[in-house]
């Protein structure tokens, strides 16, 4: 597995034609002092950006006309002098000076319109034109000019449905018809499969081992198919460039079981990529790259270089802020597993899109409610975990099925919802559960009035449920709750007031869901519920039902406040768990979708921002560890901490807590 840095930087640096004096600033010594002070140990540098300029010497492109020397080896030389690793960019799916040159390659949408010229911006290049070839005689050139750089990262990496000619053409000689959808889809994955093959022999014409990276800004789960080609993975999470806060987590959770070293990629940004003055407070990325360790892999901060080549002075004392702190964390956080023991099997990882609702509010209420989980796909082993979320959209086929029965076989426990568990043909469960019915409701919204022991501290009514349920009656078990059908669903046959009709007076003798020694199910989508409105009496109901059916195998139990984040992670070599607690007070700000220049700014989205790092505690935790834990430890600080094991658990005490505490639990007599 190759072995990536902790503290990495991204250094964009796609520079206009328009701009004169391309890296008259640039200063070796400068340049060395920066990294230094910001604990930098690894930075992406630029052989070719978006603009399709290179800043190192070419033959096979074009330099940028207005950089008279060459700055790419400047900068490699300035790094490798004090041991800082040089991974090098190539832009892959961008370059505009090709797409200018050639627009015979740009991508064609299926419904005839080429690329948009009208609004300033790049332009994405079909891999299925003589484009493919002139971008492989980039990527050989660099790795001829750099063969012991640290990786060559490749960005912009999709094939759309394009309609080309050269696409038209490769459609009709496979029989396949441009106007049909499905037939796009199959050749564009050919074409994007090529485009792996060719440009990964490209990388390493010279060095087998050479690491790399193919950018598409996310990691699809289930896409484990493409991952022969890459060296590691690079997870782009920019949580006030529409990210969020909440998205790294979850991504995390799925790469981490890939057997591949990752890390995260941040920005400094204080909205996203390419926004020059723009910084966001140290505390936030103080938090962002806690987080990441939190999860398992690496660090990586986006930069955008100046055209003048200078690294920018504020730039670099914000990451040095957050990067002083994993340098400091570092042997706690290498080489370490998850010891969660609940999965979620995402509903993406079948539909094959690039998010699904219900996935998404799953992890957001695991988070929240600080219950350590992975995220997994068809293809992974299950018999890992002890329970099994299937969010909303997941129905059985026979392969499905076959596995999950041995998971049940095997003591494994299953959470549905909604659909989930249904057959993938009929409103038919597959799974023995001891209710009647199965089809949609008419009704949406409707209201469950929860049991009490589900019920939300503050509602004793019925609470309004967003997505339509499946129609069931329980016969054995324990009953989740009841639901409440609406007067109507509002039409404009009939509506009442603003918004939907209330509630009946009276139980529509359907259940919201059934308890079993092995199945929790929900008959309501309340992943996807939670996912588009964040309501908390749901997530109250929600929480209540998965603790009382975890019970006693509850990993960590906590008071951290739902914002608060936990992870705990395994060293095996070192004998010892580590618990990371997270705390920060995420507000939003802007989203006033303003107008700069006749371009859309910042599509009115609110920003996820993390000004103060507020200190919270006391706050109580009990780890339960399969393992007699010796000693409980602060770390880096190595402050002893006194606990004691009751029935399984560690229990302790931590005085307060700001941002990010490591706490070691070490198995070892030593």
């Amino acid at each position: 597995m190759h072995h990536l840095r902790f503290r990495q930087v991204h250094l964009d640096f796609h520079t206009s034609p328009d701009i004169a004096g391309i890296g008259r600033a640039f200063d070796r010594a400068l340049w060395q002092k920066r990294l230094k002070e910001a604990h930098v140990n690894s930075i992406t540098c630029f052989s070719v950006c978006h603009h399709g300029w290179s800043y190192t010497p070419t033959k096979v492109g074009k330099m940028h006309p207005n950089l008279d020397f060459d700055l790419l080896r400047a900068q490699y030389d300035a790094c490798k002098e004090i041991d800082v690793n040089v991974p090098i960019y190539v832009s892959g799916g961008f370059n505009y000076l090709e797409s200018m040159r050639h627009p015979e390659w740009n991508e064609v949408s299926w419904d005839g319109h080429g690329p948009n010229l009208l609004r300033a911006g790049f332009i994405k290049l079909c891999f299925n034109t003589p484009y493919l070839d002139h971008l492989c005689a980039l990527i050989e050139e660099t790795v001829t000019a750099f063969p012991d750089c640290d990786g060559i990262f490749i960005d912009i990496i999709s094939q759309g449905q394009c309609c080309c000619p050269a696409c038209v053409a490769g459609m009709k000689a496979q029989n396949l018809d441009p106007r049909v959808e499905a037939d796009r889809i199959k050749f564009s994955q050919q074409v994007l499969r090529r485009y792996y093959e060719r440009t990964t022999a490209a990388a390493r014409k010279l060095r087998k081992d050479m690491p790399v990276f193919h950018n598409s800004g996310h990691v699809t789960v289930g896409n484990t198919g493409i991952l022969e080609f890459f060296s590691h993975l690079e997870l782009e999470s920019l949580p006030t460039g529409g990210w969020g806060y909440d998205h790294y987590p979850m991504s995390a959770a799925y790469s981490r079981k890939l057997g591949m070293d990752f890390l995260g990629m941040t920005g400094k940004f204080h909205t996203t990529w390419g926004e020059f003055g723009g910084y966001k407070h140290p505390n936030a990325l103080r938090y962002e790259c806690a987080a990441m360790i939190a999860n398992g892999s690496k660090c990586s901060i986006g930069d955008q270089l100046h055209p003048d080549g200078m690294l920018d002075e504020s730039t670099y004392k914000l990451i040095g802020a957050a990067y002083r702190e994993v340098e400091e964390k570092e042997p706690w956080c290498d080489n370490v597993k998850s010891l969660a023991n609940v999965a979620v099997l995402a509903a993406a990882a079948i539909s094959r899109k690039r998010e699904e609702p219900g996935d998404v509010g799953a992890a957001r209420l695991l988070l929240e409610g600080h219950i350590p989980f992975d995220v997994v796909d068809c293809g992974m082993d299950f018999s890992a975990y002890k329970y099994l979320i299937l969010p909303d959209e997941v129905r059985i086929d026979a392969a499905l099925e076959v596995k999950l029965r041995a998971f049940l076989a095997g003591g494994g426990k299953l959470i549905l919802s909604g659909s989930s568990g249904l057959r993938a043909d009929e409103d038919v469960f597959a799974f023995d559960l001891p209710v009647t019915g199965g089809e949609l409701s008419e009704f949406s919204p409707d209201y469950v009035k929860a049991a009490p022991e589900f019920a939300p501290a503050f509602v004793e009514r019925p609470f309004v449920m967003y997505l339509p349920s499946r129609r069931i009656r329980v016969t054995g078990g324990t009953s989740l709750g009841q639901v409440y059908d609406p007067y109507f669903n509002r039409n404009y046959l009939h509506f009442c007031s603003h918004q939907h009709a209330p509630n009946r007076p009276e139980p529509s003798g359907y259940d919201a869901g059934v308890m079993t020694s092995n199945i929790l199910y929900f008959a309501h989508p309340v992943f996807s519920i939670y996912r588009g409105f964040g309501m908390v009496a749901l997530q109250e109901f929600v929480l209540n039902a998965l603790r009382r059916f975890i019970g006693s195998d509850l990993l960590v139990e906590t008071d951290l406040p739902t914002t608060g984040r936990v992870t705990l992670m395994r060293q095996e070599e070192f004998d010892r768990d580590i618990l990371h607690l997270l705390y920060a007070n995420t507000v939003n700000r802007g989203g006033g979708g303003l107008t700069l220049l006749n371009e859309p700014h910042n599509n009115g989205y609110a920003i996820e921002v993390i000004e103060e790092l507020t200190p919270i505690g006391p706050v109580r935790v009990a780890v339960r560890s399969d393992r007699p834990v010796t000693r409980v430890t602060l770390v880096p600080q190595g402050k002893a901490v006194e606990f004691r094991t009751v029935d399984g658990k560690v229990e302790f005490e931590l005085p307060n807590l700001v941002c990010h505490q490591m706490v070691e639990l070490s198995h070892s007599q030593r």
